[in-house]
């Protein structure tokens, strides 16, 4: 079942051309990136790849996702908050897939909070819920 959005708030936009070969850039103009493939694809290497930029938007978002949580339970997110993030890449039965591990670093808080705020914001985090049950992300406080 699809989940319709109740009100947009924002409407990002970006034009790619030439796909895992090519450049891609925001309406703004406040990105805009070469793309290729990683050399482990047969690539060159030597520019961002669309992997890179889930990882970064995901954790992005997602320590977003805590910060709201933290708020509402009156917990304050450390200064020094961090998410390492990793998007694999792989062959699926109908072509390819995507697998993530977000590794939540919540320095000072105890591990029994830091677990509560990333299961409360795996919740609410647009991304979580974007690929719930699409694809495997393994979440962990480090």
């Amino acid at each position: 079942m699809t989940t319709k959005l109740e009100k947009v708030l924002y409407t990002a936009k970006a034009h790619t051309t030439g796909g895992r070969e090519g450049q891609s850039r925001t309406d703004d103009g406040l990105l805009d990136v070469r793309l290729a493939p990683p050399k482990e694809m047969g690539g060159k290497g030597d520019a961002t790849n669309p992997e890179q930029l889930f990882a970064a938007g995901y954790s992005a978002c997602f320590m977003g996702a805590i910060k709201f949580v933290a708020a509402q339970k009156k917990v304050v997110v450390p200064a020094d908050a961090s998410i390492d993030a990793s998007v694999s890449i792989g062959p699926i039965p109908n072509g390819f897939g995507l697998a993530v591990e977000l590794a939540v670093s919540l320095p000072g808080l105890d591990r029994a909070a830091a677990q509560d705020l990333v299961e409360a914001a795996h919740v609410v985090c647009p991304y979580s819920n974007a690929t719930r049950g699409n694809i495997d992300v393994k979440l962990s406080v480090i």
